[in-house]
């Protein structure tokens, strides 16, 4: 019975652990054709949505049997931004990309958290929640991975029955985690996170804009077992969850950017840790 009970939660963990990065992954092949890279705007503005459903290909994904996270163009403030709320559940809205990982490669956003996840601790499963992430997914070559990881990869995959990538990265606002951590995720290695923001912002309603290097940090992240690889951008998502803590988050996104030149790829070389701009 002990081993059945162990078994039974590790699978449990895979699955969740699988969810995190394959939710997305279900609708790359349902998405619309490759956005051009070396436009300004490849990622489809919230903005240019006709009524509240976030435009195409941006597409939302949940786990089964999970509530599911709402996602809602608004207007606030004279202007068309992503409402994202969680309700003890669980959500991503994911759109495709392929864009070679360089130098050039900047993502830029304006955000905002206006309700925190009571209990949410990234350091654990059971605490595993958050109001506002988002994530950059990555195409690493899974055999370039040491052994174990790639045995823990295959068993999310078989788990999920998706293509879980092999590399994620998440940007956090987080309600007490330190500004600048940099944490794996409680279920899968094959997420990091970075908390950019911590804690309410200075003045209540506050929207607080971002601008990263990409490539500075995914060596940061991943730096380690990438050894100068550097691979492609294959998704940007949006998610928010409260299906651990049983909590409640708010938060809202503007339109996101994301910039880089495809005629350019890092030079393969040893990796140190970056400091994104």
């Amino acid at each position: 019975m002990q081993l059945a009970t162990a078994s039974t939660f590790a699978r449990s963990a895979a699955r969740r652990g699988a969810g995190l990065l394959a939710g997305a992954l279900l609708v790359l092949g349902l998405a619309a054709p490759h956005a051009r890279a070396e436009e300004p705007h490849s990622l489809t503005p919230f903005s240019a949505a006709a009524g509240t459903a976030p435009p195409a290909p941006w597409h939302f994904s949940t786990l089964p049997n999970k509530t599911p996270t709402r996602f809602e163009v608004v207007s606030e403030e004279g202007r068309r931004v992503l409402k994202v709320e969680a309700s003890d559940s669980y959500g991503l809205l994911s759109h495709r990309v392929q864009m070679p990982l360089n130098e050039s490669t900047v993502l830029s956003w304006r955000w905002r958290v206006d309700q925190f996840v009571d209990g949410a601790d990234l350091h654990t499963r059971a605490g595993d929640d958050g109001a506002a992430k988002l994530c950059v997914f990555f195409d690493f070559p899974t055999d370039r991975l040491p052994l174990m990881e790639r045995t823990r990869l295959s068993l999310a995959r078989s788990v999920s029955g998706e293509d879980v990538p092999s590399e994620a990265l998440c940007y956090v606002w987080d309600g007490k985690e330190a500004k600048g951590q940099m944490l794996v995720n409680a279920f899968t290695n094959r997420m990091h996170m970075t908390v950019l923001e911590s804690g309410p912002a200075a003045r209540s309603g506050t929207w607080v804009g971002e601008r990263r290097n990409l490539l500075a940090d995914y060596r940061r992240a991943f730096g380690g077992e990438a050894q100068g690889a550097t691979p492609d951008v294959v998704a940007v998502v949006v998610s928010a969850d409260a299906d651990n803590t049983h909590g409640h988050g708010l938060a809202y996104f503007s339109d996101l950017s994301l910039v880089g030149s495809t005629a350019l790829r890092a030079e393969a070389r040893p990796t140190g840790t970056g400091t994104a701009e």
